[in-house]
């Protein structure tokens, strides 16, 4: 009878030690499953957002195009795999500052683009996706027409896998020309120069002799030489008279002199 009551017991015994296996066991090769795919993530898979510089100068050429048009305008970045807050999300109104149901737009329009990155040993390609979303009064018609304006001018898919973050804001300068281009916006106003002032006339004072001593320099320089050939001119002009005067004079001397020799011999 002692035997019998030990047999219960061993046979517990070796039942929770069956169980304590068969959990150590998933636990490893579910662990093994992790670090396998950890080791095999080989590719950067992160969506890289656009820099400071063309965030601020996208929202400069919005906030102009919006004062004209009545139009808010934005671009929304988002990683096709990511949950929780966009790569990158401006407006108009900012960065960081949606237009998407924002009380301050009445209308609005916003370029979506998400944008997934395989690994490399995954089969999948790298793809993006693009959307153009706007308010009520934009209809699916205008909207899908401004999508493909995009792609026509050169903001394509592929542009948008090489560099998310440049084809984002790009698109966003985009769709106020696009908006136009469908119907549903007037033009933007062409700032108009301000009128140049005429040049004010040189001062007659000092500065008069002072801009122009070279010319008056040459100028007396000219007058000097020709005075100075007027005097040369002058005396030889009278050294000819002089000469062309004592010529006729011995001559007639001459004349005397050889008419007075016979009767004095």
């Amino acid at each position: 009878m002692a035997t019998a009551k030990r047999t219960p017991a061993t046979g517990r015994k070796t039942s929770k030690a069956a169980v304590w296996v068969t959990w150590l066991s998933v636990a490893v090769v579910l662990g093994g499953c992790v670090v396998a795919g950890v080791l095999n993530n080989d590719g950067d898979t992160d969506v890289p957002a656009p820099v400071g510089q063309e965030r601020d100068d996208t929202v400069a050429i919005l906030k102009r195009s919006s004062a004209s048009q009545g139009v808010c305008y934005g671009w929304e970045l988002t990683d096709y795999f990511g949950y929780g807050d966009p790569v990158s999300v401006g407006s108009n109104l900012g960065d960081g500052v949606a237009v998407a149901d924002n009380p301050s737009c009445p209308r609005w329009l916003q370029v979506g683009v998400r944008v997934y990155y395989a690994s490399e040993s995954s089969e999948s390609e790298d793809n993006a996706y693009v959307d153009v979303t706007g308010s009520d009064d934009f209809s699916a018609t205008e909207l899908l027409r401004i999508e493909n304006g995009l792609d026509r001018l050169g903001v394509t898919r592929e542009v948008f896998v090489d560099d998310p973050g440049w084809a984002v804001t790009r698109a966003a300068v985009m769709l106020p020309l696009l908006a136009v281009e469908a119907g549903v916006a007037q033009p933007a106003a062409t700032p108009t120069p301000a009128a140049a002032a005429p040049s004010p006339l040189p001062d007659p004072g000092g500065d008069l002799w002072r801009d122009r001593w070279g010319y008056l320099l040459a100028a007396a320089g000219l007058l000097l030489v020709t005075a100075l050939l007027v005097t040369v001119g002058v005396v030889q002009r009278r050294r000819q008279r002089a000469e062309q005067a004592t010529v006729p004079a011995q001559r007639a001397g001459g004349k005397r002199a050889a008419e007075r020799t016979p009767e004095k011999a």
